[in-house]
């Protein structure tokens, strides 16, 4: 450590709180993926991995849960130029294609640019199978690999390695949305059908617990009453019951109950107040502070679970000030320090 003074100026090095490690030498590879083709209401997503990597040497490096924080070996890989460049120009074709929509209809739309939303959904496949071949790689080298989106489709690739790594695992989806629907607005993997996917390809996939949840579709709400593995923590239930008295930390322990031994995290950054993401594509009101996810993720952790991978999405810099990558940063702060938390209960 003598590179990184923990108490100091944090040095914009090219790697995540400018802390000193290669990827040779990481435990979790944070792997950017600059995209937000499929957003369909505010764009600026794909902006988040870099915003949020120069935001983050301004954090302090303490933590009250982890000794030691700042020994967390974590690397982050270059931001991708080239998968930048060919979101912004589908992004501009896939805004004129949702404008049409809006216009005269889903139908019609596809039929007028039909090659427009083909082109989008192959590019979207071909970026899933390249994060799932670099994830696969990365856990056969014993690494971690964590997704920093971008729109809440990303992960996807990510998802599917870690289900051919394990046997059986759970999702914990911290989100203003459910994301079950099918093939949004003609997108194969849109940011609204993550979920969806993943319940559909995902074979050891046990549980996924969705907490937050507060807009969502009369359809999404079926798929979850009816599928087993979903267990959903709606924004209101929640804030009923602490209007009548219940405390978060009794909430935190049910939401806990519901999941396996292995924990995947994915954390749309829209769950949170609106004040804290003004800018994310999608914000709804209602929602949580970051503190209390905070404490929803160590005391995962200290139930004796396994974190295996995490994600975080919808983080978009606004026009003015960086408010919303420096809260970005600081929720990746508390997703990586409870995941090292868990690394060392289970080394």
């Amino acid at each position: 450590m003598s590179t990184f003074d923990p108490n100091g100026v944090g040095i914009a090095n090219g790697n995540i709180f400018g802390f000193p490690y290669t990827e040779a030498e990481a435990d979790f590879i944070l792997i950017p993926v600059p995209w937000d083709a499929t957003a369909s209401y505010g764009k600026g997503t794909s902006n988040g991995p870099q915003a949020i990597l120069d935001a983050s040497t301004q954090l302090d490096f303490y933590h009250p849960d982890l000794e030691r924080a700042y020994e967390t070996k974590i690397y982050m890989s270059p931001v991708s130029s080239e998968w930048k460049a060919i979101n912004d120009r589908l992004c501009e074709a896939g805004m004129q294609y949702i404008a049409q929509i809006e216009i005269s209809g889903e139908a019609e739309a596809q039929r007028l640019y039909g090659t427009t939303l083909k082109e989008i959904n192959e590019a979207h496949n071909a970026l899933r199978a390249n994060l799932k071949e670099r994830c696969l790689q990365l856990l056969q080298a014993g690494k971690m690999p964590c997704v920093l989106g971008g729109e809440h489709s990303t992960p996807l690739g990510l998802l599917q390695a870690l289900d051919t790594h394990h046997d059986g695992f759970g999702i914990l989806q911290i989100d203003a949305h459910a994301d079950l629907r099918e093939a949004y607005e003609g997108f194969e993997q849109s940011h609204a059908s993550i979920m969806f996917n993943a319940l559909k390809e995902l074979k050891n996939l046990q549980q996924l617990t969705q907490v937050g949840i507060r807009d969502v579709s009369e359809r999404e709400i079926e798929l979850a009453d009816t599928d087993p593995r979903i267990h959903t923590f709606y924004d209101w239930q929640l804030k009923n019951e602490q209007y009548k008295g219940r405390t978060w930390a009794e909430q935190v322990q049910q939401i806990i109950a519901t999941l396996p031994q292995k924990v995947y995290i994915s954390f749309d950054i829209d769950g949170l107040l609106p004040s804290l993401c003004p800018n994310t594509g999608t914000p709804v009101a209602g929602g949580f502070e970051l503190q209390q996810i905070a404490y929803l993720l160590i005391e995962l952790v200290h139930s004796g679970r396994q974190i295996i991978g995490f994600d975080l999405n919808e983080v978009a810099p606004g026009p003015d000030g960086d408010w919303d990558a420096n809260v970005g940063a600081r929720a990746l702060w508390h997703l990586v320090c409870a995941t090292e938390l868990s690394r060392r209960k289970n080394a």
